[in-house]
């Protein structure tokens, strides 16, 4: 058995999303508590109370990351070990935690800027593509000047970003093609495409100051999905994956190649179980969302390996 720890990204957020770690494991206590002294930003106020601030990318990003790391250190108690990880975009700084390359105050610190660069650039679209394939998406959106690729979740789902009108004129041509539905997305910006970049390159700055440590445990790269090793890759993949595609189904893809047969979603919702399920159906896929499902889920694994 080989086991994958994934992390999904940003739009799995929830209210009180990760409070029940909070409150039965003092490890997790500590990772909200710190969010305060990295950023200055109350992370239970942004969190465990009703506000308007949690969809917001300047604050997402911070307690998406709080949350899974809080998380792990629950799972990680149990002894229950990944032998690779990956995230969905936000959720790979997660991962990096846990391949050991940075700190958990780094990767707060880190996507506190990197969401407020994100959140600078207002404007674009990002539509959801279904039932078509990604070549013929991808020979399509190559041609209109303001569209990019920006997620391959899996197959039968692929997501589009840009300018407004290069999104919109995309997705006649999308439907033209063949796809069943293009759905626009309550988004507010263009992730993942070239509208980005200016955000990357703020980002890179922040990332100078960053030590990263060797990998203990691989991951696999959004930008890419290839095995990562090498910390000195890490810096330039995180740059080029605020504007570039994530490649998620190629990512399971690599690690199922490699020997996984067993995921587990650490973190709210089940957004990547679902993706997962439709790359390939004969895996065995668990979810981690509750304080509750650390034992439950980690007992069975465990007892299995």
């Amino acid at each position: 058995m080989k086991i994958a720890f994934l992390f999904p990204g940003q739009g799995a957020q929830k209210q009180n999303m990760g409070k029940s770690f909070y409150e039965n494991d003092a490890d997790s206590r500590a990772v909200f508590d710190s969010v305060k002294t990295v950023t200055g930003i109350d992370a239970c106020d942004l969190i465990f109370k009703d506000n308007d601030e949690l969809n917001n990318t300047r604050y997402t990003q911070i307690a998406m990351v709080a949350t899974g790391i809080a998380m792990l250190k629950a799972v990680e108690k149990t002894g229950l070990k990944a032998d690779i990880c990956a995230g969905l975009s936000l959720g790979e700084y997660e991962a990096l935690y846990l391949s050991g390359a940075i700190s958990a105050d780094d990767a707060i610190a880190i996507v506190d800027k990197r969401g407020q660069y994100m959140s600078e650039i207002k404007g674009g679209a990002m539509s959801a593509v279904l039932s078509l394939d990604n070549d013929t998406i991808k020979s399509i959106v190559d041609n209109i000047d303001g569209c990019w690729v920006a997620n391959y979740n899996c197959p039968g789902q692929t997501v589009i970003s840009g300018t407004k009108e290069a999104v919109a004129l995309a997705g006649e041509k999308l439907k033209e093609a063949g796809a069943k539905r293009v759905l626009p997305l309550k988004v507010s910006g263009a992730f993942h495409s070239g509208l980005m970049k200016e955000a990357g390159q703020k980002l890179a700055k922040v990332l100078d100051d960053i030590k990263i440590k060797d990998i203990q445990i691989p991951y696999v790269a959004n930008v890419n999905a290839q095995i990562v090793t090498d910390k000195d890759e890490i810096k330039k993949n995180l740059i080029e994956q605020v504007s570039g595609s994530v490649h998620l189904e190629q990512s399971i893809r690599k690690m199922i190649e490699w020997g996984v047969d067993t995921f587990v979603e650490i973190g709210p919702g089940k957004t990547m179980a679902g993706f997962i399920k439709k790359i390939d159906s004969q895996v065995k896929i668990f979810n981690i969302e509750e304080y509750a499902d650390v034992e439950n889920v980690c007992s069975r694994i465990l007892e299995a390996r």
